[in-house]
């Protein structure tokens, strides 16, 4: 997921914040899968756990934006 130069509405952060929250708990949920199954498919635990750690990177970054945002006058 790259980062986008666009401003996005205050609205917007908190939409996409909720949108990439619930895909990162099925992220989260399939990375727990394939821990509980190690070693099968343990090829796979790299890229799962690279994707998982990226979209929390991600939530976190907007959280911060749509923190200072409203913590502006």
């Amino acid at each position: 997921m790259g980062q986008t130069t666009e401003i996005l509405t205050t609205e917007e952060l908190k939409n996409q914040i909720k949108r990439l929250n619930s895909k990162a708990g099925q992220m989260k949920m399939d990375l727990h899968d394939l821990a509980e199954g190690l070693p099968t498919d343990y090829e796979r635990l790299i890229e799962a756990a690279t994707e998982t750690y990226q979209i929390y990177r991600q939530i976190d970054q907007l959280k911060t934006q749509l923190k200072q945002r409203e913590q502006k006058p």
